[in-house]
């Protein structure tokens, strides 16, 4: 295994709150040129599937301007490469600049593939005398081999930041269609392995395709925080503000989180630390879900 012995600046070390993060086609100006006006926290400029192979060359020769559009208002800006070596070597020299928070690694599979890319992004870095580490790592997981290995990939470089299934990729990788009974086992598997090595999950139970029915989206969502995921992956501007509702503290949750850490605080002053609110009893890991709550609303 191939290791990367240069260091990771700890200022890159933080979770990002990443509600929303928008796919743009990084070859198409009008988008690109609009997309820090959709309210994404960020926004993830594509040189894989949404670009024909004829204009990929063409993408990257723009990136650098691209970046600093979609930056404009304070979006994280992502670059999603291909996997193709040949690509990957091509989008990794026109993609490590100031201003790129992270890389969306597609079908990745091993670890061994995240330190690769890890490595070749610490030499251009320090070529380019950019902060070691800053750039971080999303990793889509799309292959049904990669979820045999998927404690490996989240813990495979300090780099790593979340994880996320790709719906369409992966249902059509096991011969199905992307729907609920299909995804929903390889939706919480990457969810858990991201939990487990303190990684943002992101994702929901269904097709990222489906955006025009804005009700079944909302429901969708609302449901995918209550799983545990923190954030979704949008393809269209319409989708953006419905994940940044569904993955917010709605304004009951804050009311019952504000209840419950009160009620801590007068039970620590009685020595208790389980006690009842409202004929509940509310013990550590539920005072810990309300401050989590505060800690999200704080961080909008």
């Amino acid at each position: 295994m191939i290791k990367d012995t240069f260091p990771v600046v700890e200022s890159a070390m933080a979770v990002p709150r990443w509600r929303s993060l928008l796919f743009v086609p990084a070859h198409v100006p009008r988008f690109v040129e609009t997309a820090h006006e959709r309210g994404a926290d960020g926004v993830i400029l594509d040189l894989e599937d949404s670009v024909p192979q004829d204009k990929k060359g063409e993408a990257r020769r723009q990136l650098a301007q691209s970046v600093a559009n979609v930056g404009r208002n304070g979006a994280s800006v992502l670059v999603r490469v291909n996997r193709g070596l040949r690509a990957l070597a091509a989008d990794l020299d026109a993609a490590v600049m100031a201003g790129v928070d992270a890389l969306v690694l597609p079908k990745t599979d091993s670890a061994e593939w995240v330190l690769e890319i890890a490595k070749t992004l610490s030499e251009l870095e320090l070529e380019r005398n950019l902060p070691l580490g800053r750039i971080r790592f999303l990793a889509q997981i799309e292959t049904p081999g990669a979820l045999q290995r998927l404690a490996a990939i989240a813990s495979a470089h300090p780099r790593m930041v979340a994880m996320a299934l790709g719906p369409e990729d992966f249902s059509a990788a096991v011969g199905g269609a992307p729907e609920f009974d299909l995804l929903l086992a390889p939706n919480l598997s990457v969810l858990f392995a991201a939990r487990a090595a303190g990684l943002l999950p992101l994702g929901f139970i269904g097709s990222i395709g489906e955006f025009s029915d804005t009700h079944k989206l909302r429901e969708t969502a609302a449901h995918a925080r209550r799983l545990g995921f923190g954030g979704a992956l949008a393809i269209h501007p319409t989708q953006v503000a419905i994940f940044n509702e569904a993955f917010s503290p709605s304004a009951q949750e804050l009311e019952w989180a504000h209840r419950v850490v009160a009620a801590e605080n007068d039970a620590a002053t009685r020595g208790l630390s389980a006690f009842s609110l409202n004929g509940k009893m509310i013990d550590p890991p539920v005072v810990r879900r309300a401050h989590e709550i505060l800690a999200l609303a704080s961080s909008n």
